[in-house]
């Protein structure tokens, strides 16, 4: 039966951002609505960040069995059953979700709507069950959705994105990708350890975003296992065939033909802010998303936005990190509280992976100039952990300013997800490199390129021709 429900705070979506404003406001004390239309925990448990990694897990698993012999184990091409690969990433996914679910939220004190809601004024949204909600305070949380570009004959022609590839339990003989962000290598990488051909068309660089020293190493390693890149590269059109699809692109080096069984398309990714009537709320947005300012607040008097639907950089926890902000705006009135990016990580999940925070060499170059931050650099290949499990393909870059202070970080290599961290708490706390120089690692670690890429900074002055002149006095004694 439709009835009105008054609240503190109405959240529009639960994915990762909404799901925690919700379980905090409501455990606090707070009177708290959350709508949803889809499957709880959104994009990342359903059809991002949760199942891309377990099919990562399974493709890292295939591999092994090929990578074998190099520890005098006999290697073996793995027999790949993608019906029960698909059946581990669901049961994945299913073991996650109670963590997500209405029953869970429910039991914080949270009243669960599962349906689409759309605004009547800046206080006031409607749920397609007829239910209305008065609140306080709003939360537009509804994350993005994939975008398609307009192609030609993409429309007539069979296509997945992350919001279906994982429904996949058949064979792939060649899939096309169209994109070669973070998504979509991550997803070609996994797909051609899984036993696929891989095409991947980009019309810019392969992760671009990213450091062009350390995303050269990555690529390296991809195209060494048997990835295919068409970089600089515009898709002119797409078509079924009997086996499977056909891509038309065109490069520099002029038009070509690509014939694959599949194709993903992973071009970025848009805002879901249809159907919202953000209109009759007062709520600004563009293509790109809502439009907020640095306290997540939008142009109408107590409503927000959090994570993807913000626009900005796009993941999980960057929504998670949003709805902290919320916590203290609007159950503190914390006002003042803004979005800091300055030490904020990123992931790509390919392998070796590759990890950043802060300043790349670039910024830094753009913001001090030449000769005003000291960049430090440490190969893997000088880490004895890393020769003892034959994975020495990887770097690590520091940035440092004149004052010393940390600025930035870039990781490619094994595990550099979970490198990253002592660099992201020196950034955020501000801290100069001896901080991490100083650090005692374990013996031996991945992350002892931590400590070596610190202590790097000192190794000019510490092993100086004025060094060695005052040691050979004190030794006089």
């Amino acid at each position: 039966m439709a009835e009105t429900i008054t609240a503190d705070i109405c959240i529009i979506g639960a994915g990762s951002g909404g799901l925690s404003v919700a379980a905090g406001a409501s455990q606090m004390g707070a009177k708290t609505v959350l709508i949803e239309r889809g499957a709880m925990g959104g994009d990342c448990l359903n059809t991002g960040c949760v199942p891309s990694k377990a099919l990562i897990a399974a493709a890292h698993a295939a591999h092994t069995f090929r990578e074998a012999a190099k520890f005098g184990v006999a290697a073996a091409e793995p027999e790949i059953d993608m019906a029960k690969v698909r059946d581990h990433v669901k049961g994945v996914i299913d073991a996650i979700a109670p963590t997500d679910s209405v029953e869970r939220f429910e039991g914080f004190g949270v009243q669960v709507l599962q349906s689409s809601a759309r605004f009547i004024s800046n206080t006031e949204v409607a749920t397609d069950a007829g239910d209305r909600v008065k609140a306080k305070n709003f939360v537009i949380a509804t994350g993005s959705s994939p975008m398609v570009p307009p192609i030609p004959g993409l429309a007539e022609t069979p296509f997945m994105t992350n919001e279906t590839v994982f429904d996949l339990g058949e064979k792939v003989d060649h899939l096309i990708v169209v994109g070669g962000g973070p998504i979509g290598t991550e997803l070609a990488h996994a797909h051609r350890r899984l036993g696929a051909k891989v095409t991947v068309v980009e019309m810019f660089d392969i992760l671009g975003r990213d450091d062009p020293e350390c995303s050269a190493i990555v690529k390296e390693r991809l195209l060494e296992e048997g990835l295919i890149f068409k970089e600089r590269t515009k898709v002119v059109s797409v078509a079924k065939t009997d086996q499977g699809v056909q891509v038309e692109v065109d490069s520099e080096q002029g038009p070509e033909t690509l014939n694959g069984s599949h194709l993903l398309i992973a071009a970025g990714r848009t805002p879901n802010i249809q159907d919202l009537d953000l209109e009759k709320a007062g709520v600004a947005y563009t293509n790109r998303g809502v439009t907020v300012d640095p306290s997540l607040r939008t142009s109408a008097k107590r409503i927000y936005a959090i994570g993807d639907v913000a626009g900005g950089l796009q993941f999980t926890h960057m929504a998670n990190y949003h709805a902290g902000i919320l916590i203290r705006q609007i159950l503190f009135k914390m006002g003042w509280t803004k979005v800091d990016t300055s030490a904020f990580p990123w992931v790509t999940y390919t392998d070796p992976e590759l990890a950043h925070v802060g300043m790349s060499e670039a910024d830094a170059l753009k913001a001090y100039g030449k000769g005003g931050f000291k960049l430090l650099r440490w190969s893997f290949d000088e880490n004895d952990r890393a020769q003892a499990e034959r994975s020495t393909h990887g770097l690590i870059k520091v940035v440092t300013d004149a004052k010393r202070r940390v600025k930035g970080a870039t990781i490619a290599g094994p595990h550099a997800g979970e490198l990253i961290m002592p660099w992201v708490m020196a950034i955020g706390l501000k801290k100069k490199i001896g901080a991490v120089a100083g650090l005692t690692f374990p013996y031996p670690t991945l992350s002892e390129v931590s400590k070596r890429a610190a202590g790097s900074y000192y190794t000019p002055s510490l092993f100086s021709e004025k060094t060695r002149k005052i040691v050979r006095f004190l030794m006089r004694f």
